[in-house]
This record gives structure tokens, sequence and C-alpha cells, in this order.
């Protein structure tokens, strides 16, 4: 019968800690806290570097290369301290740190375990995988990331390291969040995005899925003051104003935040007069995106909802008149009302509170505006009207 090693739990995401229960790692904090900072630094690159032997000269290269006097009795010293703490920490576990032909090993029997060794290890499987199986591997990973690596530590050899797991970190993120947003785990990418942005506000991603997050969860007035404290830090930060993709988002939390539309709505929407807003222009993605949770509004509110696809015919200029349309759809629907391009001379727009019978009035108006605006395009205005979730039409 051989005997189980025993695996002792180091973290070195966040706070450094040594132990494998809360019990242990908070009696280990009041032992570490009364090392010195280079005696600290010296038992951290020990259990970096623990699945290796580490020759003297190596440790002297790192700790005392700009010592004259004897560094070899500097070492033998330091040794001997980080050998008594071991054994003041883990008192049951005998000859923790092994000295050999004149180089220094981990006993054997002790298993260390690296919270940064099992992210990297998620994530590098990761790569290899796809779908729930990639997803699951991806947040596990995102879920040890709880601080930079030995944050507290300044040496050249800890900073290096802590690049490294940032960027492992922060690829993972990136990775994962199209993951949780194609399963519409929102939660979940808002807890990502929030994490994320404290280490690096600057990536668009962290901030444009949590926007997208807070607005399926049906709450715009966050995505709002969201958008508000990262265009605020990048302009101080970088004197640089927010894409468009984000203020694209933003024009969207704030059209739902406001109130919904009723009858007077539909009402102005369909009469001659104009319109002081704008819609808003989106990707089609995006599109997607507005329409899935319009859904969700409908399923909850009873109010119709429309799609509209029109086209402008074969007869018309596509990058002439594809501008000109787009102008008046700008100028003539509501701000909020989302509309994306299909492709040349094509477009997709949604009027949010309209049944089929107020869409037709509402292209009617868009297309005598466009005509008597812009009375010798060879354009025919074509359409195609649906309700959400209903029939063409």
């Amino acid at each position: 019968m051989t005997d189980v090693k025993r695996t002792i739990h180091f973290g070195m995401l966040g706070a450094f800690s040594c132990g494998s229960t809360e019990e242990e790692k908070t009696g280990n904090s009041a032992l570490l806290g009364k090392m010195g900072k280079k005696a600290l630094s010296f038992l951290q690159y020990l259990i970096v570097n623990h699945r290796r032997h580490i020759s003297s000269e190596e440790l002297i290269e790192q700790f005392w290369a700009d010592k004259g006097s004897n560094p070899y009795n500097a070492l033998r010293n330091m040794l001997f301290k980080v050998r008594n703490l071991l054994k003041a920490m883990f008192p049951d576990q005998e000859a923790m740190l092994l000295t050999l032909s004149d180089c220094y090993a981990w006993n054997p029997e002790i298993s260390l375990e690296l919270d940064a060794e099992q992210m990297e290890t998620f994530c590098l499987k990761a790569k290899r995988a796809a779908g729930e199986e990639q997803c699951r591997l991806l947040g596990q990973a995102v879920s040890l990331y709880k601080g930079d690596f030995l944050s507290g530590n300044d040496a050249d050899w800890a900073r290096n390291q802590r690049q490294y797991y940032q960027t492992l970190y922060l690829d993972a993120c990136k990775t994962v969040l199209p993951l949780y947003y194609k399963k519409e785990q929102w939660m979940e990418a808002v807890n990502v995005c929030s994490q994320a942005y404290t280490v690096d506000f600057s990536i668009e991603d962290f901030t444009a899925y949590q926007m997208q997050a807070l607005i399926a969860l049906g709450q715009p007035e966050q995505a709002v003051e969201k958008y508000e404290a990262f265009r605020d830090k990048m302009l101080q930060e970088y004197d640089m104003p927010p894409t468009e993709r984000i203020e694209q988002l933003h024009t969207l939390a704030v059209g739902l935040h406001k109130t919904g539309m009723d009858d007077e709505d539909i009402f102005r929407l369909v009469c001659e007069d104009e319109q002081d807003s704008h819609a808003f222009f989106c990707t089609f993605s995006t599109f997607q995106s507005i329409v899935a949770l319009e859904r969700r509004h409908m399923a909850r509110s009873g109010q119709p909802s429309s799609l509209v696809i029109i086209s402008l015919g074969r007869e018309a200029v596509p990058t002439t008149d594809g501008r000109r349309l787009e102008k008046i759809l700008l100028d003539k629907l509501r701000t909020g009302d989302p509309i994306a391009r299909l492709e040349a001379g094509s477009y997709i727009l949604m009027l949010t509170g309209a049944d089929t019978e107020n869409a037709r009035l509402v292209i009617s108006r868009i297309d005598s505006a466009f005509h008597r605006t812009y009375r010798n395009s060879g354009a025919k205005l074509t359409y195609r009207v649906a309700g959400l979730g209903g029939k063409e039409s």
C-alpha cells in the first residue's frame, strides 16, 4: 500500500495564501505577515518553481546579485528562515524543502497546488474544446482569477509572471463572453465583465457585453450608468470618447429607459409632423439582440410590434439612394426604433408598439417623404411587414 501525497494549496492570484483549508490559510496569514519582504519573495519564488530543482547560483542571481559580501552565507540564512516558516505553518509535515547536490527541491511526498497553474490548465484545455465544454472550462479559469499574480511582489520575476497570467485571464474573458451571450447567460456575463473591467477597463468588450447583458436583464438604467463611467474614464485616461459600438448601446439603453409607447405615440408616429428624434441605426447582430429583447417585453406587456423589410428596387443607385433612404428613416422614425442594413439597398427595421396596420401607415409615410424629398430618384420602395412573432403581410 502506497502513502497518499499530501496536497497543499497556494493562492497566487490576488492575496498570497498558504493552506488547503480556510483555517490553515487564516493561521498562516499571520505567520506570513511577520516575514520580511525579501524572505516572502524568496518563498514565493520557490513555490512558483516547485516543479524543478533550483540551483544555488540561480537563487543568488535572483536575490543577491548586487551584494558584494558572502551571498552563499546569505542564501543559507534565508533557507533556514524559510524552512522554519514552513515548519510553523505545516507542523505535521517533515522536510518540505530538500537540499540536494548544490540545488534545492520540494519534497516529492508533497504535492503543491497553485491556483495560477490551475487557471492556465483550464485555459489550455479550453483551446482544444468547443461548445458547452469550452464554456465550462473558460468559466472555471476566469473564476480563479481573484486579482493580479502576487500583486504585492514588485520583483522583476514576479512582474513578468504577473503580465503572463493577466494576459491569459483577459483572453479567457474575451473568449467566454460571446459564449455567454449566445447562451443568454446574462448574470455570468455581468460578473465576468465587472471583474475584467477592473483589470483593464480600456478593453471595449467588457463594457459592451456588460451593457448588453444589463439591457437584456431589463436594467437599461444600469447600462446607462456603466456607459457614463466608461466614457468619463476613457476621456480622463486617453482623451478619447467611446466608440460607435458603445454609443449605439447607450442610445438603446436610454431609449428603453424611457416610458413605453402608448396610442398617442402611435398617432404621432403616423402623422405628418416632423420628429425631433432620430432612429437607432445598428449592426444586424445588434438588431437581432434588440428583437430578442422585444419578444421578451411583448410576452409581459402584450403590446404589438412589427418588423419591416424595405428595399429600393432595381432602378435605384444603391450607394446614393441608400444614403437617402437611411436619412429619411433616421429622420422619420422615433428614437430607439432600430434599423439595420441587410444588403445594398435593403434594410430591416422594428416598430415597437405598432401592429401591422400601423406599420404599413408608417412605411407609406416613409415612401411619400422619400419621393417628395428626392424627386429625381429612380428608386421604387417595396416593403414587407410582419408582426413580431406573427404572419407576413
